[in-house]
């Protein structure tokens, strides 16, 4: 395996690809013309050229599928940087899988935009590689081989991957589309009409061994269908998980959990209980509770869950040596500034102060500001004050020392807490409403500073 970047999009080569590329191209050869090169070359009784060109159509082949492959890919990809999200790419065995990295669960026309958008790239990238060959002349008989296999490769596979059939991108399409307009009925639609092209395509294509690729899609199809017919969803994209997913986009995190809690209780097919504990994760993580979000992660099957979600999974169950790594290969794989600066307030946590300051681009103000929210959930107050002390050094505001008068009034230092709080004053503070009614300084109803202070911020307001 090897990795680059394209920009911002992370890629991963697995070996598996080029050793299909390779064996695409070899197996091929048989077909080629042998009045034009390469045919004419491998028809050759000098076994020198027959082997260059045995060589050079191999190494063509590899190139074309992982160029081509990529360029499908990019399609997906580029449209998920327009919907602000991170996607990341892996090339494995003849094709490829891009993830979009949503922060969220993504609407269903966003999936569609992005899904399609790879065929269509792919069948540009094909009339491009057309382009070139009717531009060249006969002379040029490699490239011109190569831009007409290019384009062949591209339009076939636009064409193959429009066929409404999962796990194919039409079918993707075909499913979001139908089940957004008609629900269950929909969904139940899209595999009947997976299974009658996966039939048509067996008919045609017999004895073609990509015949059985089809009739292994067409038998998933019928397993969707027999799961329906039992009354599960067969798919992820039932009424209520977009409900739930509905939910927890617009930050309604309670009702989005009883949802979840419903349908697990209804006893869902293995991919929509997977989801529904994938939700539960981020749903975890966002009300501070790293071991619930441990115990949902651990029971989705099918899928990755994602590097920063582990990683603030570990982080606040306050197991900073697992978390590290994670945050580090979170970060390597999408460069975002958020993941950085969590990164380096675990190592701020674990006391790695000199490598968090030499992490690229890192803000320790914001850093420090990651490490202290963190260390407070985990109910570390006084080490979360320390923490949000060096970030107000560095980045005075009123939310901040506001924040740090909180951790040192649920640690008991009622004094330290009510000279913070002046300092949120002098820097803009001024909810009073708020701050009388606010849990974490609950402590500090009946001492003089605290309500010498609540009367000054009255005061200020009525100004």
């Amino acid at each position: 395996m090897f990795r680059f970047r394209l920009g911002p999009i992370p890629v991963e080569v697995h070996a598996s690809h080029v050793l299909i590329a390779a064996a695409f191209g070899f197996f091929g050869l048989n077909a080629e013309n042998p009045a034009t090169w390469p045919g004419r070359a491998l028809a050759s009784t000098d076994a020198a050229v027959h082997l260059g060109a045995v060589v050079a159509v191999v190494v063509l082949w590899v190139v074309i599928v992982f160029v081509s492959v990529l360029v499908h890919e990019l399609g997906h990809a580029l449209v998920s940087l327009a919907f602000h999200y991170q996607p990341s790419i892996q090339l494995v065995g003849l094709g490829g899988l891009t993830k979009p990295n949503a922060p969220g669960p993504i609407p269903w026309g966003r999936d569609v935009a992005l899904t399609v958008a790879g065929p269509l790239l792919g069948a540009g990238f094909g009339f491009l590689c057309l382009f070139g060959f009717q531009a060249l002349d006969s002379s040029w008989e490699v490239l011109r081989y190569a831009l007409s296999r290019a384009a062949r490769a591209n339009f076939v596979w636009a064409f193959l991957n429009l066929l409404p059939i999962q796990p194919l991108d039409g079918g993707r399409i075909s499913a979001a589309v139908l089940t957004r307009f008609f629900g269950k009925a929909g969904l139940a639609a899209a595999q009947v009409l997976a299974l009658v092209v996966c039939a048509v395509t067996v008919f045609f294509l017999w004895p073609n061994p990509f015949a059985l690729l089809f009739a292994l899609f067409g038998f998933q199809a019928v397993r969707v269908l027999s799961a329906l017919w039992r009354g599960e969803t067969g798919t992820a994209d039932s009424e209520e998980l977009q409900q739930m997913e509905a939910l927890y986009r617009a930050g309604e995190l309670k009702a989005a959990r009883a949802r979840a809690e419903t349908i697990i209780a209804g006893d869902p097919s293995p991919p929509v209980r997977s989801r529904v504990h994938h939700l539960l994760g981020w749903i975890a993580l966002k009300e501070g509770e790293g071991r619930r979000a441990l115990d949902h992660f651990s029971q989705v099957q099918g899928t990755r869950v994602e590097k920063h979600a582990l990683a603030a999974a570990f982080s606040l169950v306050g197991d900073d040596a697992r978390a590290l790594p994670l945050w580090q290969q979170a970060y390597e794989d999408s460069h975002d500034s958020t993941i950085l600066h969590e990164w380096a307030g675990a190592l701020l946590r674990a006391g790695q102060v000199e490598q968090a300051s030499r992490l690229p681009g890192v803000d320790l103000g914001k850093a420090y500001a990651c490490a202290e929210r963190v260390a407070f959930l985990r109910g570390n107050f006084t080490r979360a004050a320390e923490l949000g002390l060096s970030a107000l050094d560095r980045h005075p505001s009123a939310e901040g020392a506001y924040d740090v008068a909180c951790a040192l009034a649920r640690a008991g230092e009622l004094d330290r807490a009510v000279l913070c709080l002046e300092r949120a004053r002098n820097l803009g503070f001024s909810d009073a409403a708020y701050a009388s009614t606010d849990a974490d300084l609950a402590a500090l109803h009946g001492h003089p500073g605290f309500e010498r202070w609540l009367r000054a911020l009255g005061k200020s307001a009525s100004a």
